[in-house]
């Protein structure tokens, strides 16, 4: 177990670049299973979960070369279709390699995936587009096994827009016979990426970023270079960093239009935030007011920006409302706000922050990715020193976070227990 310890009270000032987006990655990584071919992926983080989804493609045979912020995949061995147990309890994200089995090779078998225990998030949806696609499904003893003789094109109805469902299905479909039309599908920038690297490779697939995607079935596919695009939460959390501690930082590296839930929020509670090209500029110089934040699917408000959110309300002027619509269990750092001074009221799915003055020190436990990142910030803001335990939930996420805010005046040190 590893542990930040952080003294607060002083101003993030300077420029931060945003690193390549982890939920973009994961499900790039995952479509090279498609290619039996190399494949080079550019901005690479270097993150826990990224290692792990390398771990899970090592697994079942690719070579995956990993040099800076460059990965090279080589598929063409991979012949097993089984990952173990201990892999996909290691990551949510892991059962992205579902679809893209099931494409080439018409078969997959996985565990039930682990990740960040923030709600419900069930393969139900995963499960029945694969179904829709003629693949047959038996869940037996924690275990997934999909297996068909001839993937058909088809009409797939999500009943909520689900990411990873998305992008599972528009895996899986890119190798089936026919077309196949996803409705209510999720529109997170994300999506489109895979879109982009899918249809680089020699898919036809259109309406990403839209209700309603398209996947017109291919024979084959070829490698390819793609670069991913930045990662807007790790941008997110920079620009309310920027604001908790009053500073004045300049988030390069940025595609701005993903930002905008909460570059409005910001500018809402009285923050400066000036945009320009590929990046986002963030200063404040008085006390911010409180305002009302409900999570939704994108282009709302997103869910893994909430926890930052609300470290920010416990320090602004007023009383501010958050409705938590997403994910069911995702205030497990309400209660370690609260060790630090927070004032905060749940009440069901909501939560109601009464702001006041800075936050006192205190030794909190990261219990999530999100909720790391929060405690990060109110850390940064408090005053005297915070402990953040359980950072390798934090490090699932973030590249180098420690670095990046202490090159913007933050202190930070990173403790190996």
């Amino acid at each position: 177990m590893q542990k930040f310890m952080i003294m607060g009270g002083n101003r993030l000032v300077g420029t931060v670049r945003v690193s390549g987006s982890k939920n973009a990655t994961l499900p790039i990584m995952a479509a090279s299973l498609l290619l039996d071919g190399q494949c080079t992926i550019r901005g690479i983080p270097r993150l826990r979960d990224v290692a792990v989804m390398r771990d899970v493609l090592v697994y079942l045979g690719a070579n995956v070369v990993w040099e800076k912020d460059v990965m090279r995949i080589d598929a063409r061995n991979v012949s097993c279709q089984e990952v173990s147990e201990d892999l996909m309890r290691r990551m949510r994200a892991s059962n992205l390699v579902l679809g893209p089995l099931i494409g080439r090779f018409r078969q997959a078998k996985i565990s039930y995936p682990g990740g960040c225990n923030i709600g419900s998030r069930p393969m139900n949806l995963h499960l029945k587009g694969l179904q829709a696609l003629g693949v047959g499904i038996t869940e037996r003893f924690g275990y997934i096994t999909a297996r068909t003789g001839k993937l058909a094109g088809s009409e797939i109805y999500l009943d909520l827009p689900s990411v990873g469902a998305t992008e599972n299905l528009m895996m899986a479909a890119v190798l089936a016979k026919g077309t196949t039309v996803i409705r209510n599908a999720a529109r997170e920038p994300e999506i489109i990426d895979l879109r982009n690297f899918l249809n680089l490779m020699g898919a036809k697939i259109s309406g990403a970023g839209t209700d309603t995607i398209k996947i017109t079935g291919v024979d084959s596919l070829h490698g390819v270079e793609h670069t991913v695009i930045p990662d807007r939460i790790e941008a997110g959390t920079h620009m309310v960093a920027a604001a908790i501690t009053g500073g004045d930082v300049v988030v390069a590296d940025v595609i701005p239009e993903h930002l905008e839930p909460v570059i409005n929020k910001l500018r809402e509670a009285g923050a400066y935030v000036e945009v320009k090209d590929n990046q986002v500029r963030v200063a404040v110089d008085k006390k911010l007011k409180a305002v009302d934040i409900k999570t939704m699917p994108y282009p709302g408000f997103p869910t893994d920006m909430q926890p930052q959110f609300m470290a920010l309300l416990t320090m602004a002027e007023g009383t501010g409302i958050i409705t938590e619509t997403i994910f069911e269990n995702r205030y497990k750092h309400v209660m370690e706000l609260r060790r630090m001074g927070a004032d905060i009221r749940l009440e069901g799915q909501t939560a109601v922050v009464r702001g006041g003055p800075r936050l006192s020190g205190a030794c909190v436990e990261a219990s999530d990715l999100r909720a790391g990142a929060a405690l990060v910030l109110a850390g940064m803001a408090a005053e005297n020193g915070t402990v953040v335990e359980h950072v390798e939930h934090i490090d699932r996420g973030y590249e180098r976070l420690e670095n990046k805010y202490n090159a913007l005046g933050a202190r930070i040190i990173r403790v190996h227990n």
